[in-house]
């Protein structure tokens, strides 16, 4: 039978899937609570949200206050890394309701002795909870309540807002009703804001001909960290297999020398625990990635779950790959791209426990051996959504610190799922996202859709893999606008360099989103002393990044209109509406943009403002709705600071 209650509790947001996934939020966030809550009559209703960290043992509680429409909203903030939970609690509050009522009647000059001996009920029923002092209150109400000739007293304090507040404070809550406990799990902030650079280690040496090593990688730190980079990617680190590696341009056979591609992991040098060995040893590496550490850079590590054919898992665990009847590998395919050099692991294997144990022991051991704490996972949409839930919470139990990039360019409920699935960051369409109204409409999707409680965009203009049509023409101002809109629409940005600062960008054939000459294949070595107007503004931009809260998060962002569809604008700001920025970009590569932009005075108190231009330290006064602006494509945006 069900319990008895009279309280309706709906569209309890946010939530996901009905409560089966959690919401994200960072430490020192707020969760936003809405629920419809009502009942049957005309009764004072009250509710709250209860919330707790999974390490605490009593629950907080936040009291709702109602909207519209039986709408209900609170707000809590989350403190410590880890799981909450939280639930919508609601009741009908017979001791309002008793004041509401009573309250009504004195107004119409009614005589309410009656309705005074039943608060007198209500106030004894609060004495347990109150205080000493409290306690001396209640007892005077609860005798002018029940004494005839202090009636004027008593429906004098009847009505007070005085006792509102005590039956407020030790609400009786009877017949009351819950809603399902949902949950929200917190990382830390480097889950929402951070700073990615990418280059492959063996292109460090300053030597021609030479394979880089962890201690040149050492040498180039510096740079990164004077860019304003915090998160250093690195593909692969592993030995390379040396059966089917692929030439130079993907090539199916190799020449002598070619040193193939790092994602074809694993050879008679060892596997996933193992290093490269032109790269340097275990120890070279953790030395690497202490000294990063040291300049304020995290060395992210790639997490790509396949193997080579000569990779110890083929010969030791044959029944973790997919053997076809003539006894040969599967190997991996994208049609029409072949991977002749991976073999991917079989997730279906009668083996797959051990499998999966085994596969958490790599990831568990570069975090406990070299203080790894930021995993880039490679093409993780073609492994066991399950796997994922799995591994990463096993990992989140001992080490809460260690996030995880999801890798994956596909169909969008398949990004979803595995950002639910508890990916930290994602990475997105945005690479090809160039239009106004394509970036607009894909920011809003971002922001405003049921994808903010749990999706991370990480912006990256370009990767190892995927060479933009729009980058292949070299033009300096479409690099400039690409990271400029990476970096300032979304909080998490990320360059494979340095191949975009440097605009290499020719393609490897007409129509194809690849790179000529591809450092998947090869290693190249890099002027890497040398500056340009793109190293000077994207550490400019970094720089203001770091100092700009309203750009370290995504989600709070408002498109302005302009009357130039080559031009975009758009207003951010924190929670606490302390720190406001306007950004205005043109999209004309070509030619000088004019625009009249206009700015929200609905968000910003309808009142004037000052904008201070972060890039060029020009300054403004903007006390009209609609402002003109001027972008050329030496330098195609503005940055600029509200000031009020």
């Amino acid at each position: 039978m069900q319990n008895q209650t009279r309280i309706i509790i709906e569209n309890v947001s946010p939530q996901l899937d009905c409560g089966a996934n959690a919401i994200k939020r960072i430490v020192g966030q707020k969760v936003v609570v809405t629920a419809d809550l009502f009942s049957d009559g005309h009764d004072v209703l009250e509710s709250c949200v209860k919330f707790k960290h999974e390490s605490d043992e009593y629950s907080q509680e936040v009291r709702m206050t109602p909207t519209v429409n039986d709408e209900w909203i609170a707000e809590f903030k989350v403190e410590k890394q880890g799981f909450y939970t939280y639930y919508v609690e609601g009741w009908v509050d017979y001791a309002l309701n008793w004041q509401h009522g009573t309250e009504r009647k004195i107004q119409d000059n009614q005589y309410v002795k009656s309705e005074l001996l039943e608060g007198a009920e209500y106030v004894r029923a609060i004495l347990a909870l109150a205080t000493s002092d409290e306690v001396d209150y209640l007892n005077t109400l609860a005798y002018y309540f029940t004494t005839e000739s202090e009636y004027e007293n008593a429906i004098r304090e009847a009505t007070s807002y005085r006792l509102k507040s005590f039956f407020k404070k030790y609400p009786i809550r009877f017949l009351e009703n819950k809603s399902l406990e949902l949950k929200v799990y917190v990382d830390r902030k480097k889950a929402l804001f951070s700073t990615w650079y990418e280059f492959f280690p063996r292109s460090a040496s300053p030597d021609e001909g030479r394979h880089g090593t962890f201690k040149d990688c050492e040498r180039l730190l510096q740079r990164v960290a004077d860019m304003g980079f915090d998160t250093l990617y690195f593909p692969p680190i592993h030995p390379i297999g040396e059966v089917n590696r692929k030439g130079k341009n993907n090539a199916t056979t190799a020449e002598y020398g070619n040193v193939g591609s790092p994602w074809g992991i694993g050879s008679h040098h060892g596997g996933h625990q193992s290093t490269h060995p032109e790269l340097g040893t275990i120890d070279d590496f953790k030395a690497l990635v202490h000294k990063a550490q040291e300049l304020g850079i995290e060395v992210a590590m790639d997490y790509a779950l396949q193997a080579a054919p000569d990779h110890p898992y083929v010969k030791d665990f044959p029944q973790w790959f997919k053997w076809r009847p003539d006894g040969t590998v599967q190997y991996a395919e994208n049609p029409p791209k072949k991977y002749q050099d991976i073999q991917p692991i079989y997730f279906e294997s009668s083996d797959w426990k051990n499998l999966w144990k085994e596969l958490l022991d790599v990831a568990l051991f570069w975090i406990e051996e070299c203080n790894i704490k930021i995993y880039r996972v490679d093409n993780p949409h073609t492994k066991p959504f399950y796997f994922w839930g799995w591994l990463i919470a096993e990992i989140k139990k001992k080490h809460p610190d260690v996030l995880f990039l999801a890798e994956a360019f596909t169909r969008p409920k398949i990004m979803n799922e595995l950002a639910k699935q508890g990916f930290s960051q994602s990475y997105t369409y945005f690479t090809w996202r160039n239009s106004k109204k394509e970036l607009t409409d894909y920011v809003e999707e971002l922001t405003q859709s049921e994808q903010k409680e749990f999706y991370r965009p990480n912006f990256w203009p370009n990767t190892p893999d995927i060479n933009p049509f729009a980058l292949q023409s070299g033009n300096e101002s479409v690099h400039l606008q690409k990271y400029f809109l990476a970096a300032t629409l979304s909080s998490s940005v990320g360059i494979y360099g340095p191949v975009f600062e440097y605009m290499v960008c020719a393609p490897m054939a007409a129509g194809k989103e690849e790179y000529l000459n591809s450092e998947k294949y090869e290693y190249y070595k890099w002027n890497w002393e040398k500056q340009n107007k793109l190293t000077t503004l994207i550490t400019k931009v970094n720089a203001i990044r770091k100092e700009q809260d309203s750009l370290q998060q995504t989600n709070n962002i408002v498109f302005c209109d302009t009357n130039n569809e080559q031009v975009m604008a758009y207003y951010k700001f924190d929670d606490n509406k302390q720190n406001e920025t306007l950004m205005v970009v043109s999209l004309d590569a070509f030619n000088t943009s004019q625009a009249m932009v206009r700015i929200p005075l609905e968000q910003l108190g309808n009142q004037p403002i000052h904008v201070t231009d972060l890039i060029t330290g020009n300054t403004y006064f903007w006390d009209k709705e609609w402002n003109f602006v001027v972008l050329s494509p030496e330098l195609p945006f503005h940055l600029f600071k509200i000031q009020k």
